[in-house]
């Protein structure tokens, strides 16, 4: 693409601008991505004294004690959001998880739910069954306020209207049942929304979390259940795949607003596609090649994409011979007489079969390998099964991870999902658009960052994350990085601000050794003459941008005073840039009692 500002972007294409994941072994996308790339497997062996439920099947000689743990499944920081503990406690994990993983979403994109204008649309996909093993609510004689509230707490089809409700939002709201497509159909059904101008931007994903947790399974043969308790992708001593559980959520904006919004882009959405077997499956629930290929190939028609141009597939992967098989035949059916030239892989591997969030795993797996130009290994892959017949498809097994090559001048990622019952998804991603070239930043001008929390534990932690953040991260620009904590996080009640004229200025203001008055905080707020300062109908504004006017500036916000940080940005070309997101604080939540 063309790195001209001026440039005009395909109508249909959407970006990927913010995204969240909750993985066994990886409670952010960075330590997912990381476990990735040094390919490590994140699935349990449970000791069986960990194990408190399946008595009765846990000496079985057909017990696999194994699974995709999720560490922070009963875990929940209801004041973020305003939520009683008793609220909390009702809520089921998927509401919950879901809610948290949302707000991580946004303000990974850069956007205060406080201060985003528009409809923002929020598409999820969860488990019904999760709610009913939490425990059913009592049935009710009458609907009263105490009643309601109790059922959209625990109701699986509150959890995307609770995350739009709780985070400040308006717009839809759709929770969906799609078994384990679910996060393919809710992406599917938000860019639909977002290209018909129904939403301005949206936030799409799923939830998953297995009840009692954790627990094993019992192995049977030729089932999708592993015997060992690894799942290995394509390989001939595969006997099926580990449950799992995890949320993941993504933000999405049409391209070319991103692109004017100057939001950071980690991935693009070209096309998607779903179906349904129906009475043409080979078996209920299993893939019938036939129709997996008409999705596939409909999702690249859609998008505009070529096979010869998508150099990777990320499988659904179960790791059965029998469903890899399949899976490879119709794909490459999709994809046509290309050369061996697509990587093919399967993060199942790595995590487990999530449900109905597994698709998001491999998105989010896809979307960081576009935004890195690496391919990541597909672990437990030791024995290619002969039978797929490899060299004779477009595909070729990702061995080893290595640098992100493609003879096509563009990279892009196909993203598989099948869930039973005849369910069939697939998205078509892309790499981001070149940046525009910028001008380099003005050395030695003024800039004001801004933090802020509940408490004071919290606002430490969050300075302690962001100075590793950017002695982790060379390239970030302060502008960039000032803009996006101005503008992009929400405004709590103990507040911490710097001026600063260089990252290394910001760094050791972080410090907590930090030399004094080069930072100012709530605990320790400084006296402010605010009735000097201007003002309009959102707030202070600043008086100019030099050192003395932010800060006044900051003086007035740590005192708990509105400022209006967009007049502090006009006419600056700063972009959103992912920074670490607020730091939760879980608690415990577990209803015993309605």
């Amino acid at each position: 693409m063309s790195d001209s500002p001026e440039q005009s972007y395909d109508p249909g294409d959407v970006a990927v601008i913010g995204m969240s994941v909750r993985a066994p072994g990886a409670r952010t996308k960075e330590e997912f991505w990381d476990n990735l790339v040094h390919g490590r497997e994140s699935v349990s062996i449970l000791d069986k004294d960990d194990i408190h439920v399946d008595e009765t099947l846990i000496h079985s000689p057909f017990y696999v004690p194994a699974c995709g743990v999720l560490d922070t499944y009963d875990k929940f920081d209801p004041s973020v959001f305003g939520i009683s503990d008793r609220m909390a406690a009702a809520m089921t994990p998927e509401n919950r998880l879901f809610l948290e993983s949302a707000w991580e979403a946004l303000e990974d994109g850069g956007y205060d739910p406080d201060r985003v204008e528009g409809e923002v649309g929020i598409y999820g996909a969860n488990n019904a069954q999760t709610a009913a093993l939490y425990s059913s609510p009592p049935d009710r004689v009458s609907v009263g306020p105490e009643a309601m509230e109790a059922g959209a707490a625990w109701s699986p089809d509150t959890m995307t209207s609770n995350a739009l409700y709780y985070m400040g939002l308006k717009g839809e709201a759709v929770t969906l049942a799609a078994v384990c497509a679910g996060f393919h159909y809710s992406v599917h059904m938000a860019c639909q929304s977002l290209l018909l101008g129904q939403t301005d931007m949206a936030i799409a994903g799923g939830a998953m979390v297995r009840l009692p947790h954790p627990r094993g399974h019992l192995w049977e043969e030729n089932r999708i259940l592993s015997k060992d308790g690894h799942c290995r992708p394509f390989d001939a001593n595969g006997t099926g795949t580990v449950l799992s559980s995890g949320v993941v959520t993504v933000l999405l904006k049409p391209l070319d607003a991103a692109v004017t919004d100057r939001d950071h882009i980690y991935a693009v959405v070209k096309g998607s596609a779903v179906n349904n077997n129906g009475v043409s499956a080979v078996a209920y629930g299993l893939a019938q090649p036939e129709r997996l290929s008409a999705c596939i190939a409909n999702a690249m028609q859609v998008g505009g994409v070529t096979p010869d141009t998508v150099s990777m597939y990320e499988a659904n992967g179960l790791g059965l011979p029998m469903t890899d098989e399949l899976e490879v035949h119709a794909a490459s059916m999709a994809f046509g007489k290309t050369n061996a030239i697509t990587s093919i892989g399967g993060v199942k591997g790595n995590v487990g079969h999530g449900g109905v969030v597994s698709g998001g795993f491999g998105a989010m797996k896809a979307a960081m390998a576009l935004y890195h130009k690496t391919l990541p290994a597909t672990i437990n892959l030791t024995e290619v099964n002969e039978d797929i017949g490899f060299p004779s498809t477009p595909f070729v097994p990702q061995i080893e991870a290595a640098d992100w090559e493609t003879e096509s001048g563009i990279r892009r990622a196909g993203i598989t999902s099948i869930g039973g019952g005849g369910y069939n998804a697939h998205l078509v991603l892309e790499e981001p658009p070149n940046g525009v070239e910028r001008a380099p930043e003005a050395e030695g001008r003024p800039r004001l960052a801004t933090l802020s929390a509940l408490d004071d534990e919290a606002l430490a932690r969050q300075r302690a994350r962001l100075k590793d953040w950017l002695v982790a991260n060379p390239d970030l620009r302060l502008d960039d990085v000032c803009f996006s904590l101005t503008m992009g996080r929400k405004v709590m009640d103990r507040r911490w601000a710097a001026v600063v004229r260089s990252r290394a200025e910001l760094i050791a203001a972080l410090s907590d050794d930090a030399p004094r008055g080069l930072a100012t905080e709530t605990a320790a707020a400084p006296q402010a003459n605010v009735d000097s300062l201007q003002r309009n109908d959102n707030g202070i504004v600043p008086s100019g941008n030099d050192g003395l006017a932010l800060s006044d500036l900051a003086a007035a916000w740590v005192t708990g005073r509105r400022v209006d940080f967009a007049s502090l940005h006009l006419g600056e070309d700063s972009h959103r840039v992912p920074l670490p997101t607020y730091p939760f604080r879980p608690r415990r939540f577990w209803r015993t009692d309605w």
